[in-house]
């Protein structure tokens, strides 16, 4: 029986379990995380927790996953743009329409699947068979760095400063239209969407406060180039974010328009390009840069 370790922020106090659960593991279905509930497979302290208990924020609880019910995930020979490497972590340049991880319907040629077969089982456990070594995520469709443990020492390292916002994640992206402004922020807590479930949302219920700092890189041919910093590292940040403010991501599928400006894009021009942490074992500050990919880079001479 594998578990998945949780922590709740001060952002989830109030909260129903069974919500906070659902907020927290999106690869389960609510159903599914009820039945658990249920079942007396979520623990805090040892303890089982009901699905109408309120969550008071700074617990931690493990989620029991039924063994005969996880798939199996197998080990595939995808090559690694690897940025860096050591005992400890793993940085790699993931490239556009890559999972990072495994989920239902989709366990194949993963992110995870590649670095079961690059670190031969060297990974963190902390987050389940499903994510083995992730810590934090980007989404499919974008592109750059992306810091993986191969420990469980490091991974609660990592874990920690994210959960300060201590972790340093700059992208690139171009979003239609012009801004007023050359930098700017943006704020507006972010949640699930309260009809579409494939969607996140600003200013919904139960939102968590999300920050996304921008600045204007340079004006294109009816787009802007932009720089945007992570405060917070909330689901579909930077997409919802300038979405909201009625200047979507050069084609994002689901919050830009249903009709792409540019044709034959395969999702939103968006690239993590820089990522900083302290080291979990040395204690040393170090900066990441993963190259924009050539897609991006010609996508920039066209629109100049």
């Amino acid at each position: 029986m594998q578990a998945i370790m949780l922590t709740a922020e001060a952002s989830d106090a109030g909260k129903r379990m069974d919500r906070f659960l659902t907020e927290k593991l999106e690869e389960f279905s609510r159903s599914y995380l009820q039945k658990l509930l249920k079942e007396e497979r979520v623990l805090m302290d040892g303890k089982a927790v009901k699905a109408n208990c309120r969550v008071q924020g700074g617990e931690q609880f493990e989620v029991f996953l039924p063994e005969q019910q996880e798939p199996q995930i197998l080990p595939e020979n995808i090559p690694l743009d690897i940025l860096y490497e050591d005992q400890d972590i793993l940085v790699v340049n993931k490239p556009q329409n890559m999972v990072v991880h495994p989920a239902a319907g989709h366990y194949e040629h993963t992110l995870v699947n590649a670095l079961m077969y690059h670190c031969r089982g060297s990974l963190s456990g902390i987050n389940g068979i499903l994510r083995p070594g992730i810590v934090h995520r980007i989404d499919k469709d974008t592109s750059g760095a992306l810091v993986i443990c191969k420990n469980d020492a490091a991974h609660r390292s990592l874990a920690e400063q994210l959960a300060v916002h201590s972790i340093t994640r700059r992208y690139r992206a171009i979003a239609q239209g012009y801004f007023q402004e050359d930098c700017f922020t943006v704020e507006g807590d972010i949640g699930r969407h309260p009809i579409d479930r494939k969607k996140m949302a600003v200013h919904v219920k139960n939102g968590k406060p999300a920050v996304t700092h921008v600045t204007v890189l340079q004006k294109l041919k009816g787009f802007s180039y932009l720089e945007c910093r992570l405060e917070t590292g909330r689901t579909h940040q930077i997409r919802v974010h300038l979405s909201g403010i009625g200047h979507p991501i050069l084609g994002d599928p689901l919050y830009g328009p249903k009709k792409c400006p540019v044709p034959h894009l395969q999702g939103q021009v968006l690239h993590a390009m820089v990522l900083g942490f302290v080291h979990p074992r040395t204690g040393e500050y170090m900066e990441f840069t993963a190259p924009l990919p050539d897609y991006f880079k010609k996508l920039l001479q066209i629109l100049r």
